[in-house]
């Protein structure tokens, strides 16, 4: 659930995804691994929707596609309106790994983007904006060594947002964190996102966090993928991880995945 404020930015600043009977499959030697199968996926202007399912599904595979790393096979991937043929800077993928330069300062790696399509002498100022975004402006000098795991994870964070994506794909971005650190940054992912009103995709195998993060959560099923239950969580911001709605969602996710006789 959003306010009046947020709806209107999303409509501005969000990107409408609509996916069709998407099946894609791997060729390895002579075989033929199936990854997805028929999937269907709608995503709003503004919306944040988590993908759960079993390791190896082809989750990040569907991440890929809609980046345009990848070709689908079969079906139709339309980003408003338009059929996804090949990346660009408004689709931005986030990796569980930061993967900054290490011979590059925190300014630097954050400035690959508008380096990369010459806009960097014209909006260098932007770099330290976002840096100041994600709370490490004071850090615009430090290199990937000097910074702690949660550090390195909000300057691949702010090396998307200056490309001011209208759709972010986050493939299990907090997944190496520590448990504090994870809580602190799920917290800002949902600052980002209500501050800059992109839409939003995330992987993850935390069934709490897609619960706290996320409007909608698709289950899917173990390889090839498709599409078990939607859940809409249908709850304001902030969320806590005790509310009785929370709790029987997460159960039912639990259960969908094979889990529930474990919690």
């Amino acid at each position: 659930m959003v306010s009046g404020v947020q709806a209107a930015l999303a409509q501005d600043t969000g990107m409408a995804l609509d996916i069709r009977g998407l099946s894609h499959a791997f060729e390895l030697g002579s075989e033929r691994l199936p990854v997805l199968d028929k999937v269907d996926l709608q995503l709003a202007p503004g919306e944040s929707v988590a993908l759960l399912g079993p390791s190896g599904c082809g989750k990040s595979t569907l991440l890929r596609l809609i980046a345009g790393l990848e070709a689908a096979q079969s079906g139709s991937v339309l980003a408003d309106g338009q059929a996804i043929g090949a990346p660009h800077h408004s689709r931005v993928l986030v990796f569980q790994d930061p993967t900054l330069y290490p011979w590059r300062s925190v300014w630097d790696n954050v400035a690959l983007g508008l380096q990369a399509r010459g806009q960097l002498k014209a909006q260098r100022q932007r770099v330290d904006e976002t840096l100041h975004k994600v709370g490490l402006l004071q850090f615009r000098d430090a290199y990937p060594r000097q910074l702690s795991g949660g550090m390195a994870q909000r300057v691949a964070l702010a090396r998307a947002l200056i490309n001011e994506p209208r759709l972010l794909l986050l493939d299990e971005p907090l997944g190496k964190l520590d448990s504090l650190t994870r809580i602190a940054m799920q917290g800002e992912l949902i600052r980002l996102w209500q501050q800059q009103g992109y839409s939003s995709l995330l992987v993850t195998h935390d069934v709490e966090e897609a619960l706290l993060l996320c409007d909608r959560v698709l289950v899917f099923s173990p390889r090839p993928a498709r599409v078990l239950a939607e859940l809409k969580v249908e709850r304001g911001y902030p969320r806590h991880r005790d509310d009785p709605r929370l709790l029987e969602l997460r159960q039912h996710a639990l259960e969908l995945l094979g889990q529930g006789r474990d919690w």
